[in-house]
């Protein structure tokens, strides 16, 4: 049995029956819609996200129809944004499947993202679920500005640690938070229970992007990407920002300049790497996912405890662990 498959275990029949109400919310008498609809359900991934949301609630009661919708609104805005990243990035590859406006058009796949975006206001207006949207709009605008500073941050050629940390909990952990805080919500947790689910949820989603940045420096790299794939869009990602802390301000501005000037030759990626490791920046950011890793287990331990709040701990050793 997989990790995820672990990890869903409090909550597989309410999973199989969102995956059953996803997959019809998702028809259209629009033939085109409905073909790039199959093949993105044939290549969707672990769906993490609506079983965090499912897990989130039923650490505070039963799963329900507001819970479903939940689940739904999170997965149709997390694949959204999965769409409109590969146009952006114009990456061909997404979990080894060629991406939409590879195997269409960009503007197909531009205009499938909205599809998405828009049948995920409907779920919510059809729900009367109107905490549940704004909790996922404010989502919406943070993984937007996160996006938005990491073009900012390359162009300037610096990011302190601060910044960084501030970046990913935009681009990546809002996400995270809003399926954790909208889980806690459509089972009706007290306010500061949804608090603590909303500051997990941040935890949980700044380990996954530590992790990512690490796997960018296996050989095999992350998700279908080939490896040193940040170094070559000029991102700075915890790795090379750590060993920059390290480094005298020669050194600094030696690793800058190359960063600026062409870095994906593969020579001047080599010595980037090399850098790298040995200031230990990759091992620098296990440290701080174990700290992060620390503050996401106690939030836990302040809520009720039951398989779903075990379940969700697990999840954290799976994303300071897992190999893609």
């Amino acid at each position: 049995m997989s990790a995820i498959d672990t990890i869903k275990q409090p909550v597989i029949k309410e999973f199989e029956q969102f995956d059953k109400q996803f997959k019809r919310l998702l028809k259209s008498d629009v033939f085109l819609l409905n073909l790039i609809t199959r093949y993105v359900l044939k290549t969707k991934g672990k769906q993490l996200r609506p079983i965090l949301v499912l897990l989130s609630a039923k650490i505070f009661g039963a799963v329900g129809k507001k819970t479903y919708a939940a689940a739904s609104l999170v997965e149709l805005l997390h694949t959204a944004s999965l769409v409109h990243d590969d146009v952006v990035d114009e990456a061909n590859m997404r979990r080894g499947f060629l991406s939409l406006h590879v195997l269409w058009n960009s503007k197909t796949a531009v205009l499938f993202g909205d599809y998405l975006l828009g049948r995920g206001l409907m779920i919510s207006v059809e729900n009367e679920a109107f905490d549940l949207l704004y909790t996922t709009s404010v989502a919406v605008k943070e993984m937007s500005e996160g996006e938005l500073l990491q073009l900012e941050y390359s162009i300037k050629q610096h990011i302190t640690r601060d910044e960084y940390f501030e970046l990913i909990r935009k681009k990546t952990a809002s996400l995270m938070a809003a399926c954790t805080e909208a889980g806690a919500q459509s089972a009706g947790a007290m306010p500061e229970d949804v608090h603590k689910m909303r500051q997990f949820g941040i935890c949980l989603g700044m380990i996954f992007q530590i992790r990512d940045d690490v796997l960018d420096y296996q050989p095999t790299g992350i998700m279908g990407k080939q490896a040193g794939n940040d170094l070559k869009e000029k991102k700075f990602t915890l790795p090379l920002i750590l060993a920059l802390e390290q480094s005298p301000v020669t050194e600094q501005k030696r690793i800058l300049k190359l960063m600026g000037n062409n870095a994906s030759n593969a020579e001047k990626l080599s010595i980037i790497t090399r850098f790298i490791m040995e200031k230990k920046g990759v091992e620098g950011c296990y440290a701080v996912m174990n700290e992060i890793a620390g503050q996401a287990e106690e939030l836990l331990r302040t809520l009720p405890q039951n398989e779903a709040t075990t379940a969700l701990k697990k999840t954290i050793a799976y994303a300071t662990q897992r190999k893609n």
